[in-house]
């Protein structure tokens, strides 16, 4: 299930800070994720706030196995 199919009040929106805490990266990384659109995220003000399923998804794609 996707954020986009989520009921919004369900949604988990976690901060730039968060989000780099939890991937163990700088923020920059992060923000450089959320321009690309590898990572999706919404804009509140001037500050991002990223979906939690957003951030298990692009961690499960980008897992690489070893052996």
């Amino acid at each position: 299930m996707t954020a986009s199919e989520t009921p919004l009040s369900d949604v988990r929106f976690l901060t730039v800070a968060e989000v780099a805490t939890i991937m163990r990266v700088s923020k920059m990384t992060v923000y450089r994720l959320v321009h690309s659109g590898e990572l999706e995220a919404i804009r509140v003000g001037r500050s991002f706030r990223v979906p939690e399923q957003a951030v298990n998804q692009y961690l499960r794609e980008a897992f690489v196995g070893t052996g």
